[in-house]
């Protein structure tokens, strides 16, 4: 088992929350880990929600052996944030995907589960912990925005976390995720879309209308139909 100096307990967060104020997570370890594979290190963040009861029944899962599943770090809705495994080790919460055309995508990240059904809002105290901690990750691992990712970014289909309500334009303003296109729908035609999406990062072998889904959830998770201009002028900064 990874050794930890950590202590319990969060700071109370001010008014407006420092992104560089240390955290102090609450070491819960898990046994599901193992070391990054093929000398990797940390170039991704990849956000995920837990869909459970409670953090407390995510946590119980996370550190569960039979599950065979854990994540780096848990934020609570009430901002209590717990970390389970060390981000030198490899945390079992991706599972099979791709981006940028690379995989084994847990070896390459930093797993940060969110105590959120999917279905209702994230509330203030677990985001400004979500964004003091990816701000200090980010710094730690040299990790640029653009590879902070949401779980169904790299599993489209197959994954749909961390979900329709997460403020994905809040991290953006503060530089904690790759930003979109404010360009407007531009005049690239429908059937770009594909090569678009490839050169943004989502090259996992899915189909089309997986793929739209997929980016709808990142960009534009009220779109509803087929596909059309605005659903290219997201992805146009990436060519």
């Amino acid at each position: 088992m990874a050794t930890a100096t950590l202590v319990a307990g969060t700071p109370a967060r001010s008014a407006v929350p420092s992104t560089t104020e240390p955290l102090t997570p609450v070491w819960h370890p898990s046994p599901n880990f193992g070391e990054r594979r093929d000398g990797l290190t940390p170039s991704l963040i990849v956000l995920h929600y837990t869909a459970m009861k409670d953090a407390q029944a995510a946590l119980d899962r996370l550190c569960d052996p039979a599950h065979e599943v854990s994540a780096h770090f848990l934020i609570g809705m009430d901002g209590t944030l717990w970390q389970m495994v060390r981000e030198e080790d490899r945390a079992w919460h991706a599972g099979a995907g791709e981006w940028h055309g690379q995989s084994d995508i847990n070896s390459r990240s930093i797993g940060i589960e969110l105590d959120n059904s999917g279905a209702h809002p994230f509330p203030e105290p677990q985001l400004e912990v979500l964004e003091s901690l990816l701000h200090q990750i980010m710094n730690r691992w040299s990790i640029p925005p653009e590879h902070v990712i949401g779980h169904s970014d790299m599993a489209p289909g197959r994954k749909s976390d961390p979900g329709l309500r997460f403020p994905w334009q809040r991290l953006e303003h503060m530089n904690l995720a790759g930003k979109r296109s404010q360009s407007g729908p531009g005049n690239a035609p429908a059937d770009n879309f594909s090569a678009l999406a490839h050169a943004a990062g989502y090259t996992a072998e899915v189909d089309d209308d997986t793929l739209l889904a997929a980016v709808r959830l990142r960009y534009r998770p009220w779109g509803k139909g087929p596909l059309g201009p605005d659903d290219l002028a997201p992805l146009a900064r990436k060519t």
